[in-house]
């Protein structure tokens, strides 16, 4: 037995021990008995199979006394619709009560438990509506609103959902996971092993006879074949052995169907397939031409690849496999981007080609992507996918989105700077960044945001973070003292000499209140609206600080973002765009504040907003002090309808008592 089993099995005696004492317990007794069911129940809950097994415990644990006295005692009337909020609540016994009570119904939906006030049948129904209310609960990791009014405690749901759905089955909610799934992809992150997850799960669904989907599922075909066949060199998925036995029999005019077929499958949804990783390195021995049409390549991307031949071919070499698929469209878009012609792109990229990864290194990636890959090919393919995809960096469920801000603004700005921080923390597993002059070393750096060191995210990331987060928070130690917010000073020094040097912050550090919220205002616009600063464009990326609200428009936390570019978008609506680093963009603030991810101008990765929805969540920005726009001229109308939306989400408890009188009619 593994010591994941012996842990899992001792809580579970622990659990059955506190259920039976809430039994055995008299009613005056049970509120006192039952904090210690519901901690030993989270424990187990967060553990791999503890879902399973505090589901074959539901009866007992409910005859023992665990909803009484709440609305979960009345199964019957609960509704789908609140779910969200209890599995979405900062207390961590609401979660619990709401997850046990799901795997309660779990039992009675499959005939385990004749439940005296629920039949199966409504059982089930109510499953399935609260699987696709809940269907963000299947991708990725938390959300910054999750993650800082839960912390660990996100991941519970998380795991409560994926075994609902495994035992409801896919079927009933397939529609909701394809469209999940597609929203997703637009966005392009570099992590995608939960996405390809969920494509496994609806091609294990169409291919069993004993899985009736009806008229469900009808756009799954294109993602299904994305993975596991992407040309009829492959199309009934007959496994890369086979398939690289009829790649060497095919001719010339076969081989380019193969290329194209991929290519169009891989730029179509951002996935690649095992076979064309098999294909990739088949095409090394034939010729240029079909290596460029299997990366799906433009004449930009085909003329880098023509000029760095041999170190595209080394690359290749190097971490193209099935396992490392994704290599393969981060390759692409780095050569499509043109990276290589940096003059020390190459010769850096050389260097990773050849990097000792330190024996620390290795076993961080070995403990997070498995033995299957060698780490030095682990690390490649996260490399080229961050050089390819500089926007599609998460943070997994960590608090680090200043560092993954940082690595998504120096793959997108400064790439040989980013190769440089990945040799240092692989091999030699020490960062030394400079603050006003004095270096500043990971190693001998007090703790990071993050409590522990995060397993949960791309390979770069995964050694790079916990450097960065050490550094991060010692710059911020060594503005103790000063006046004002450290991102002042810290910001330029950590993400690069492009971030402007001007610093406009509307909160009060000391007070915590709104303050001189107007002429902050009046700054963003003359800084980054075309209008107001004569038509400027963000030159460089622009570290930015937003307050996060929730759907019903309330505070959750500070977050670190990166503004891209200001555009009037096809609706002819000024936006701005930005990048999020919490792996979901797509979100709703409230008050009529929705985050766009696609169909409004956006590029893959981006976010976007109108520009006064926006700078209404904004609270820190950077700008050139050398280049003001014309503050006076932005009307007072527009900055109302902003302070307005200030005033009625974040800086509600921050208004200072003579600012009360300046708060506006609602936003329609």
């Amino acid at each position: 037995m593994t010591a994941e089993s012996d842990k899992l099995n001792g809580l579970l005696a622990m659990l059955d021990e506190a259920t039976a004492l809430l039994a055995a317990a008299r009613d005056f007794a049970k509120p006192g008995k039952l904090p210690r069911v519901l901690d030993t129940a989270r424990r187990v809950m967060v553990l791999p199979g503890g879902c399973a097994a505090v589901a074959a415990r539901a009866q007992a644990i409910e005859q023992a006394g665990v909803f009484a006295g709440s609305d979960w005692a009345t199964p019957q009337i609960l509704v789908p619709a609140l779910t969200p909020h209890s599995l979405g609540s900062a207390d961590a016994h609401t979660v619990v009560i709401e997850a046990l009570s799901e795997l309660r119904l779990l039992s009675v939906a499959l005939g385990e438990y004749r439940h005296p006030q629920l039949p199966a049948e409504q059982a089930h129904h109510y499953l399935t509506q609260v699987i696709a209310i809940n269907l963000h609960l299947l991708f990725g990791a938390p959300t910054e609103a999750e993650r800082a009014t839960q912390g660990k405690l996100a991941q519970l749901p998380r795991n409560l959902f994926n075994y609902l759905t495994e035992r409801i089955g896919y079927e009933h909610v397939i529609d909701q996971l394809i469209d999940e799934i597609w929203r997703m992809l637009q966005q392009r992150p570099i992590q995608v092993d939960s996405v390809k997850h969920m494509i496994t799960q609806i091609a294990s669904c169409q291919a069993n006879p004993d899985i009736d989907l009806g008229s469900s599922g009808q756009g799954a075909n294109r993602l299904v074949s994305a993975l596991f066949s992407p040309t009829r060199g492959c199309a009934e998925d007959p496994g890369v052995t086979v398939y690289l036995e009829r790649l060497q029999s095919m001719d010339p005019s076969g081989l380019q169907s193969e290329a194209i077929g991929c290519a169009r499958a891989m730029h179509d949804t951002g996935l690649v397939s095992p076979y064309h990783a098999v294909l990739l390195r088949f095409l090394l021995e034939q010729n240029d031409h079909l290596l460029a049409e299997a990366l799906g390549l433009s004449a930009t991307g085909r003329d880098c690849l023509l000029c760095y031949r041999d170190l595209v071919h080394a690359l290749i070499h190097g971490c193209v496999q099935p396992d490392t698929a994704q290599a393969v469209y981060g390759l692409a878009l780095m050569l499509e981007r043109g990276i290589l012609y940096q003059p020390a792109a190459a010769p850096a990229l050389l260097r990773q080609l050849g990097l000792q990864l330190s024996a620390a290194s290795r076993e961080r990636l070995a403990l997070a992507y498995g033995a299957n890959v060698s780490p030095r090919a682990r690390l490649l393919e996260g490399v080229l996918c961050m050089l390819g995809q500089p926007l599609g960096v998460g943070q997994g469920n960590n608090p680090t989105c200043q560092s993954a801000r940082a690595l998504s603004m120096w793959a997108y700005s400064d790439p040989d700077y980013l190769l440089q921080m990945v040799a240092w923390a692989a091999r030699d597993n020490e960062i030394i960044m400079h603050f006003e002059g004095q270096p500043i070393s990971s190693n001998d750096s007090e703790g990071g945001l993050a409590a522990t060191l995060p397993l949960d995210l791309d390979p770069v990331s995964l050694l790079v973070v916990p450097h960065l987060d050490r550094i991060y928070a010692e710059m911020g130690r060594r503005c103790l003292g000063r006046e004002g917010d450290p991102h002042r000073w810290v910001n330029p020094e950590f993400h690069g000499w492009w971030s402007g040097r001007g610093f406009r912050i509307n909160v009060d550090v000391a007070s915590g209140q709104l303050a001189d919220l107007d002429a902050f205002l009046r700054h963003f616009y003359a800084s980054y609206h075309p209008y107001y600063n004569g038509g400027l464009p963000v030159i460089h990326p622009q570290p930015a600080g937003i307050a996060v609200t929730d759907s019903a428009a309330r505070f959750v936390g500070w977050h670190a973002i990166t503004l891209l570019r200001v555009n009037i978008d096809p609706g002819n609506t000024m936006r701005v765009y930005f990048y999020n680093p919490n792996n979901d963009s797509g979100q709703d603030w409230g008050d009529g504040v929705k985050v766009s991810t696609a169909g409004n101008g956006e590029r893959f990765g981006e976010s976007s907003l109108p520009f006064e929805e926006f700078l209404s969540r904004l609270y820190i920005f950077h700008y050139d002090p050398l280049e003001p726009g014309a503050l006076a001229d932005v009307a007072q109308e527009e900055l109302d309808r902003v302070t307005g939306l200030v005033h009625r989400s974040w800086g509600a408890d921050r208004i200072p008592p003579t600012a009360l009188q300046a708060s506006v009619s609602p936003h329609a």
